[in-house]
């Protein structure tokens, strides 16, 4: 694969005559809506280079062991890295291994459920790089009675395309995660009843199995937290028990949003852990980078001290933030896709920033009278993700959600990735 970086005065037919690569097919997997360009907008180029892999070097590591291993050969690999000398691997460096052996690994779709919902058929279009969806959202009662998901369209979709449905089950209550909720249910004689109530459901619907997503639990409940996820397991038995986890980089059991989540004791309990690795810069707060590089590997750093790198994934956006400036205290960012950020860029005319400590593209635009500021992922980005992912070995990626249309993303994974079904 290319990543071509658009330049002033190019043009997707002067790029298409640069990589023997149709027009339509550019268009097609970036999204273009025209043949308008900007300078700084990274472009996927879908060329016939063989996929690639990431490694890093550790020490006594050779490119011979690396060309067996990967079913690759040396030139290829020192074709893909250049400057790097053959005999004298910097340990800790980065290695591309350009190889059919792809990486394999699981994924996880969050979808919002409601009747009627328009995106069944994206559902089928991306069957195929897909092995979790998680249907959002169920909820419950203080007593432990289910608040239920309008699911069934989704479900029928799921049956036919072969992708494993879980189940949600959040502290959502009128819209909002509610503290209250989680800590009403984590008494031991309500959560009971919450535990018996979701593995009835999930076998009679047909359920793989229930994705947690408890935000702002109160931190004096952790243990109660990790009760309540404890015995859902031995309920659930073989069924499958997926944990949503606040990123950090430490464990301060007092922290008001991360101090409920103990780390060590979610690992042991549940089958997969996400941790939610795409909320550095965030609605409520200034402009910022959703998931800088140098922070997602901060928290992969603590994670996988705590927990099996098989047993882990990161989160990933299909979304980016369009904040109007400046930032009013009550007012939030507005949630838009990858593909509305990138050809809100383009209908702007306005160049593409991008901050390479924090591998995030950016920009500022005039909408009326105000200044935006926009930050998103795009191919380059999500590439340096993939890269940690697979340097870290995690068992795979989350993306939020379904509805955020991210083609560069997905034409990435088909090619480069072998997704477990």
């Amino acid at each position: 694969m290319t990543i071509h970086t658009v330049r002033q005065g190019d043009t997707v037919w002067k790029i298409a005559n640069m990589y023997q690569v149709p027009i339509s097919t550019i268009m097609q997997v970036n999204g273009l809506m025209s043949g308008a360009l900007v300078p700084g907008l990274h472009l996927y180029i879908p060329d016939n280079r063989l996929p690639e892999r990431f490694y890093q070097v550790k020490a006594g590591d050779t490119l011979s062991q690396f060309a067996e291993t990967f079913a690759s050969t040396v030139p290829l690999i020192l074709a893909a890295n250049p400057g790097i000398a053959p005999n004298e691997l910097p340990v800790g460096g980065h290695l591309v291994i350009p190889t059919n052996q792809r990486y394999t690994m699981q994924t996880l779709v969050f979808m919002d459920a409601y009747a009627g919902t328009p995106y069944t058929e994206k559902l089928r279009e991306l069957a195929g790089s897909i092995t979790y969806l998680a249907v959002f959202t169920y909820s419950f009662t203080r007593a432990g009675d289910l608040i239920e998901a309008e699911d069934e369209e989704i479900l029928a979709a799921c049956r036919e395309n072969n992708i494993r449905p879980l189940m949600v089950m959040s502290n959502y209550e009128e819209n909002n995660f509610s503290a209250e909720l989680a800590a009403a249910i984590l008494h031991a004689e309500p959560r009971t009843v919450l535990i018996n109530n979701i593995a009835e459901t999930i076998e009679e619907k047909g359920y793989a199995g229930v994705s947690i997503d408890f935000e702002f639990v109160p931190p004096e409940r952790r243990q109660d937290f990790t009760a309540f996820l404890k015995e859902l397991k031995q309920k659930l038995g073989s069924r499958i028990l997926q944990i949503n986890a606040h990123a950090k980089t430490d464990d301060f059991p007092e922290n008001r949003l991360t101090g409920f989540l103990d780390y060590a004791a979610i690992g042991e309990i549940a089958d997969i852990t996400a941790v939610m690795t795409i909320d550095y810069g965030y609605a409520a707060g200034p402009p910022d980078p959703i998931a800088p590089i140098w922070w997602v590997e901060e928290v992969l750093n603590y994670a996988t001290s705590q927990i099996s790198s098989r047993k882990l994934m990161m989160a990933m956006s299909l979304y980016g933030y369009d904040w109007t400036l400046p930032v009013q205290a009550e007012t939030n960012a507005e949630m838009i896709s990858v593909l509305d950020a990138q050809n809100r860029a383009i209908a702007s005319g306005v160049p593409i920033q991008y901050d390479e400590r924090a591998q995030s593209p950016h920009y500022r635009y005039r909408r009326g009278q105000a200044e935006h500021a926009v930050f998103f992922e795009d191919i380059q980005s999500v590439r340096a993700k993939y890269q940690l992912l697979q340097e870290y070995n995690l068992l795979g990626t989350t993306y939020w959600r379904l509805r955020f249309s991210f083609p560069q993303n997905w034409a990435y994974v088909e090619r480069n990735i072998q997704v477990e079904k």
